[in-house]
């Protein structure tokens, strides 16, 4: 058995350094189809959470969060190319066979990643202000949440929905968090700066 994990190739150069980021988080698939639409990459990330006492057959508190992720590469991105992927998720979430509604689900994000030569400022400004949560039987079963990410690598730029983490992986260039938290030494050098 191989220690070497297994991930799809491309012929596009970005998408492979991509998945190399990706690979140790998430499972991954080449050529997706998800009700008729076509995705380069897909990956799916399954993190289940139990708490136990004493023994691991007394367990409790568990809970699981997925995310399924959606990677296609464009020659333009529009808002109308965004608008059918935010269907596309409400769809998925209805069929029932990408969510496992039960009180062990806490929550399963789609999130949609659109890779372009370009991002255009009406994407931009729509990406940004997106939030899409639903609840599941009022919160009991979890939530469901869909994330947009545009990224235009040749220009080294990319915008994300407020909850898309996964961004860090498309964003190649990028080295550090654009709003970092200040951390306890830089909050100790701020408190002796005060005079």
């Amino acid at each position: 058995m191989s220690d070497e994990l297994e991930r799809p190739t491309f012929d596009d150069e970005y998408l492979d350094r991509v998945t190399e980021r990706l690979m140790y988080s998430y499972d991954l698939e080449r050529d997706r189809r998800a009700e008729g639409s076509r995705f380069e990459l897909y990956g799916r990330l399954r993190i289940e959470s139990r708490k136990q006492f004493l023994h691991e057959s007394i367990n409790y508190a568990n809970q699981n969060v997925n995310e399924h992720l959606f990677v296609t590469r464009r020659e333009s991105v529009s808002v109308a190319d965004l608008e059918p992927a935010v269907e596309l998720a409400h769809e998925l979430a209805d069929r029932g066979e990408w969510i496992t509604a039960d009180e062990t689900h806490r929550s399963t994000d789609f999130t949609f990643v659109f890779v372009a030569p370009t991002l255009p400022d009406s994407v931009e400004r729509f990406v940004r202000g997106f939030r899409d949560r639903t609840l599941l039987r009022y919160g009991y079963n979890g939530h469901y949440e869909v994330n947009l990410v545009v990224v235009a690598p040749e220009e080294e730029s990319y915008v994300a929905s407020e909850a898309a983490d996964v961004w860090r992986a498309f964003a190649l260039w990028a080295e550090t968090d654009p709003d970092p938290e200040p951390g306890l030494l830089d909050r100790i050098r701020g408190l002796l700066k005060r005079e």
